[in-house]
């Protein structure tokens, strides 16, 4: 896990959020929240390319970050489910603005070119 935040002084505000959203799947399990509660079956299922350990994981480190709230129902079998917290929610506004520059940026960013003998330099 990582340390407290709150000694970080406010010019590495930026340094704040990476640390906390930081990660390839916290930010797209946030977004899949944003349709609303789910179980982890659900959210695996949405994310094809994560593995169950590394969802496990991120799921714990935003349920710690107070970004997300687990419920656990005492039934056989215990059902679990994932809902975003007032916290999580706040980020909406922000995660939308990165899914559109995330698609521009696959669709329309030039590329750098490469030489059959490797990738291209300047000179």
């Amino acid at each position: 896990m990582r340390g407290p935040v709150d000694g970080t002084p406010d010019q590495c505000a930026v340094e704040i959020a990476m640390e906390v959203l930081g990660g390839r799947w916290k930010l797209a399990i946030i977004k899949q929240l944003f349709t609303g509660t789910q179980r982890f079956g659900e959210l695996r299922r949405a994310l094809p390319g994560v593995t169950q350990r590394m969802l496990t994981r991120q799921l714990r480190e935003l349920e710690a970050d107070g970004l997300i709230v687990r419920t656990v129902y005492r039934e056989a079998p215990p059902k679990v489910e994932y809902a975003l917290s007032d916290t999580g929610r706040s980020l909406e506004q922000i995660t939308e603005l990165l899914d559109t520059w995330g698609r521009w940026y696959r669709d329309q960013a030039p590329r750098p070119a490469s030489s059959p003998g490797g990738p291209a330099r300047d000179v």
